[in-house]
């Protein structure tokens, strides 16, 4: 069990501050524009012949419809036809990524994201398919995922997606409150979303996953404890329960919102708290963070075998491998580099038509940038930090090099965020809810002179 409020409360009105989420680190804002496009596509080429197995993530931006929530990279249509254009462009990409490599590179992971991967006909999913296979390798044991809007998903769908190889999904829930529902503009009965889980069981697609979110306009405590029942009901392996990020600066649509409908600060703890300790109830343990997993599901199994990792879907496993992604607004991951693809579809289209791979932005890592990121994702994933395994893995003095950030967590310390010793420090229960805060302190770029929120708050 947590805290108890009040004092959850002070701590989150302590610590509730603008924060990457590191789902990356160095995180995107750090990209730049300024990159010679032959140098990189080359050292692309370089990292992809190792013939080691790769993640694979394909952002498909369509939605039939907005909902004023959101916050992803989407263009709303209701012409299906664009999706054909669309993958036409994903199979030059893809022609464009093993170009020159002597052996097409094996996908142990394959997500779909969007935007709404559902909203391309069964055709059109089939075709996806084809184009991956076109130019890949599929490994067998490979994890194939897709998110999917229940509102627009039929059973012909998911025969597609279960032809392709299919055998992960993650539904798009958010709360099944009708009244809250309403206020977000995303009207979905609960009986479609427990019927597109049912489809997928017939298909073979066992593994499921349900995205939630608190603090929501016309949210309770109690619509929320609903919420987590009716989901918890369909027995999905993994949940991801997100608090709601207000940041209609960068997200316009949020301005069509009414700000007077969000639940109050003590509210939306109430039902943070709720959800961390209502759900180990429903058999679901705690990752971190967000995130909730079943005991026998692999994020638990790489949660306790030190294997559990961050990307930009979240928590995953497989952290050995490199990610490619294609799309508009793709980032692609390496050992020292990220690349992100134009977020513009105009121009995602130009640069693939002139025969390059459709680069925007870069981040080179420099050698503190990578000794940053394993600190980081230590914190985020395994919720503990030994420095002496740091230091022989990095070959540096870690409590030397790092001591002005570990004489600064004494405060974490005593609010109870974590445990120090003489060989590292461990997070307490109560901070996997500050994992944010806990890693920020070894940020090297925690130095915002925009003036301008750009992250979201932490808790």
């Amino acid at each position: 069990m947590l805290a108890n409020n009040d004092e959850l409360f002070q701590l989150i009105q302590k610590y509730n501050v603008p924060g990457p989420r590191y789902t990356s680190y160095p995180t995107a804002i750090q990209f730049s524009e300024d990159f010679d496009p032959g140098d990189i596509e080359l050292r692309l080429m370089k990292s992809r012949s190792t013939g080691q197995p790769l993640s694979l993530y394909i952002h498909i931006p369509f939605c039939f419809s907005l909902c004023w929530y959101c916050g992803c990279t989407k263009i709303v249509t209701r012409d299906q036809s664009r999706g054909d254009l669309y993958l036409n462009y994903l199979d030059k990409e893809s022609a464009l990524v093993v170009k020159d490599l002597k052996k097409a590179p094996s996908l142990k992971q394959i997500h779909f994201g969007g935007g709404t991967p559902t909203f391309l006909t069964p055709d059109q999913l089939r075709r996806l398919g084809w184009i991956i296979q076109k130019h890949f390798d599929i490994h067998p044991e490979v994890e194939f995922s897709v998110e999917i809007d229940p509102r627009k998903c039929t059973e012909e769908h998911i025969a597609a997606l279960s032809e392709i190889g299919v055998n992960r999904a993650s539904l798009g829930v958010q709360d099944t409150n009708s009244e809250v529902q309403e206020a977000i503009h995303r009207i979905q009965p609960f009986e479609q979303t427990k019927h597109v889980a049912r489809l997928l069981g017939d298909y073979g697609i066992f593994d499921i996953n349900c995205d939630l979110i608190y603090g929501l306009p016309r949210q309770t405590t109690d619509t929320f404890r609903q919420t987590i029942a009716d989901v918890s009901s369909l027995n999905p392996d993994r949940l991801a329960v997100y608090s709601y990020a207000h940041m209609p600066g960068i997200m316009p649509a949020q301005k069509l919102l009414n700000e007077a409908e969000f639940p109050s600060p003590e509210e939306k703890l109430s039902m943070l708290t709720m959800a961390v300790n209502l759900l180990p109830e429903h058999g679901y343990r705690y990752i971190g963070m967000d995130h909730f997993a079943r005991e026998d599901d692999e994020l638990c199994k790489a949660l306790d075998e030190g294997t559990l990792h961050r990307n930009f879907q979240g928590y995953s496993t497989n952290a050995e491998l490199d990610m490619v992604a294609l799309g508009m607004s793709g980032i692609s991951m390496g050992e020292s580099l990220y690349v992100q693809n134009a977020k513009n579809i105009g121009n995602y289209y130009d640069i693939l038509d002139s025969g390059r791979l459709p680069v925007q932005k870069v981040l080179e890592l420099n050698d503190e940038d990578k000794v940053r990121r394993d600190i980081i994702m230590r914190i985020m994933c395994r919720g503990e930090i030994d420095y002496d395994d740091l230091a022989k893995k990095m070959g540096i003095d870690f409590r030397s090099e790092f001591s002005r950030e570990l004489n600064s967590i004494d405060s974490l310390e005593a609010d109870g965020l974590l445990i120090k010793s003489q060989k590292g420090f461990k997070v307490t229960k109560m901070g996997r809810l500050f994992l944010r805060n806990i890693a920020m302190v070894f940020d090297a770029y925690q130095t915002n002179k925009t003036g301008r929120q750009v992250y979201s708050k932490t808790v």
